[in-house]
């Protein structure tokens, strides 16, 4: 049976670190960024490219759940509304699809320290750390298990995730 695993979580929690990290414990598999679908210059974000940016991943997770050499398709972005994960699901083919929901979260302090070193690292713009913290309340109330990554590397969390998936846990 196919996986499909979605991964959520505020930025800088360490959603991309721990799937690719899950993409080595999960095999055959693919991990699809949602961040790779906004990579555009100059960043933009209205209505005609967040519809654009939905279809994509639309597209190709469900491209990806239609390939028979995969067994697990991993999908992590920033999904802070219930809406976004309930929109990307009502999209898929998911009959014969077991899909399990994750939310990477971290403390206020953890996140901003996480942030503040990919922005001193240049993978993050300045005012990032706002941004973060303040979606980080919104993921309480998603439907899906959550994960608190203080203390825990890319590879102990993709563990757990892991576990959880083949075990067929939600």
């Amino acid at each position: 049976m196919k996986r499909l695993i979605l991964v959520g979580g505020p930025m800088g929690v360490g959603k991309s670190a721990v799937c690719a990290a899950l993409l080595e414990r999960l095999r055959p598999g693919v991990y699809l960024d949602g961040d790779w679908c906004w990579n555009m210059r100059p960043f933009t974000v209205n209505t005609e490219t967040k519809a654009m940016v939905l279809d994509n991943i639309c597209a190709m997770l469900t491209r990806f759940l239609a390939c028979g050499a995969l067994e697990y398709v991993i999908f992590g972005w920033v999904m802070h509304r219930q809406e976004i994960w309930d929109e990307i699901c009502r999209r898929l083919p998911l009959s014969n699809v077991e899909v399990h929901r994750f939310v990477l979260l971290a403390s206020p302090e953890t996140l901003r320290q996480r942030v503040e070193q990919d922005i001193a690292a240049g993978r993050r713009e300045a005012g990032a750390v706002e941004r973060s913290l303040a979606y980080l309340s919104l993921y309480e109330a998603i439907e899906a298990r959550k994960l608190l990554t203080d203390g825990l590397t890319p590879g102990e969390a993709a563990d757990w995730i892991a576990a959880r998936v083949q075990n067929g846990a939600e």
